[in-house]
């Protein structure tokens, strides 16, 4: 017994020499590659934890997290459940954003977070992969739709067409711009599918709502045009308002436009930035799509898709056109339209009908529904398909 207390001795005073060279006192993220983990016997305290990029590298991933008490950002990870890397930021917050670099392709990576002495259980999510990508497109998440079917495809990244939430206001009080309570809310919801599945959203009016709306535009806007909360709770690329990310390997760019409610533009009702063009928006993505550099683009807004085909004496088309495909979460329904030889989807979690078709549809159900997007190399080649909420696939398209 008395053996076994001195080696128990030992070894604390071995770790008491070792902590200070994990600890780092600086608020830039540190990488260890070799960190020194003390388990806690308590049972995990943080379970809202949600995957991102915020840079245009696919080899980068960031991990969040909203911890009850302030305090450090901490994450571990590696192939195994033994991580071997961690970075750090010694900062003092309750909302937490710490990017990773993932050395490899493929494969599935463990990982877990802590911010003193609230941690997470171990958590698994898979690097992008080498021969098939699998990416889901999501709008009007403002229930709680059943989604199986997006967990059975196995999906690796997962997109949205704005309208994430119902509106700020209701859950965080009027003019309330900063308040992330509706977005807790949503990866509340779906606790295994956020820390396991990379998640990138796209901006719609109900994003921004930080007033009731009414029956005619009020003194006040009810909508915050700089998505405080949506910026302040998720890491995306660039303004993130707009944003854009390739994924190199499958030859493919995602790019997000702030495009919703545009006829009230220049009202207390205006929810987007400009779009004329002479607009920031505008000539960004002007520029992007000039120099894409990419087989396959898909584009991401909220507004009609009839209505943006005629913006800008059809400018905007032109460079819709440039890409792939655009997909909106306007309608509360499935759709395809066939314009000028080039396609534009609509999709809803939340389908109630038919109401304001594109007149130009060539497929079109009031159903709830997802889009899943298959990619494929040599040849290049990506699968677009419409899905019901039950894995039904109601339309298909192949791009090559």
């Amino acid at each position: 017994m008395i053996s076994k207390m001195k080696h128990m001795f030992t070894l604390i005073a071995a770790l008491q020499l070792m902590l200070p060279f994990c600890v780092v006192q600086a608020a830039d993220p540190i990488l260890v590659t070799s960190s020194l983990v003390i388990l806690n016997a308590n049972e995990p305290s943080i379970d809202q934890i949600w995957l991102g990029h915020r840079s245009h590298d696919p080899g980068k991933l960031v991990v969040n997290w909203v911890s009850k008490e302030p305090g450090e950002s901490i994450v571990r990870f590696g192939r195994t459940e033994e991580y071997g890397q961690e970075v750090r930021i010694a900062n003092d917050t309750t909302l937490h954003h710490v990017e990773i670099p993932l050395e490899e392709t493929g494969g599935v990576y463990h990982y877990s977070v802590q911010t003193g002495k609230q941690f997470s259980k171990d958590a698994t999510f898979k690097g992008y992969p080498t021969d098939m990508l699998r990416v889901a497109v999501v709008a009007d998440w403002q229930g709680l739709p059943d989604l199986s079917a997006i967990k059975k495809d196995d999906v690796h990244l997962l997109l949205t067409a704005g309208d994430n939430v119902k509106n700020i206001h209701q859950l965080c009080g009027a003019g309330k711009k900063a308040c992330v309570k509706p977005y807790q809310q949503l990866i509340g919801r779906y606790p295994k599918l956020f820390r396991s599945v990379p998640f990138m959203p796209a901006l719609g009016n109900h994003d921004k709502q930080i007033r009731p709306r009414g029956n005619k535009p009020p003194s006040q806007p009810v909508y915050d045009i700089e998505a405080t909360a949506f910026r302040r709770f998720f890491e995306l690329p660039g303004d993130e308002w707009k944003w854009h990310f390739d994924i190199p390997g499958f030859d493919i760019r995602f790019a997000a436009l702030d495009l919703h409610h545009i006829s009230d533009l220049g009202s207390t009702w205006q929810s987007c930035h400009s779009f004329g063009k002479d607009s920031e928006q505008f000539l960004w993505y002007d520029k992007l799509m000039k120099n894409k550099g990419r087989k396959f683009v898909v584009t991401l807004y909220n507004e009609r898709n009839g209505s943006m085909r005629a913006q800008a004496r059809g400018a905007w088309h032109a460079m819709f056109r440039k890409g792939t495909i655009a997909i909106t979460g306007f309608g509360h329904y499935a759709e395809r339209a066939e314009v000028d030889g080039f396609p534009y989807y609509n999709t809803s979690l939340s389908g109630k009908g038919t109401h304001y078709p594109d007149p130009k549809s060539a497929f079109l159900k009031g159903a709830d529904s997802y889009i899943l997007l298959t990619l494929t190399k040599n040849p290049a080649k990506m699968v677009v398909e419409i899905k019901g909420l039950d894995g039904t696939v109601l339309d298909r398209k192949i791009f090559q």
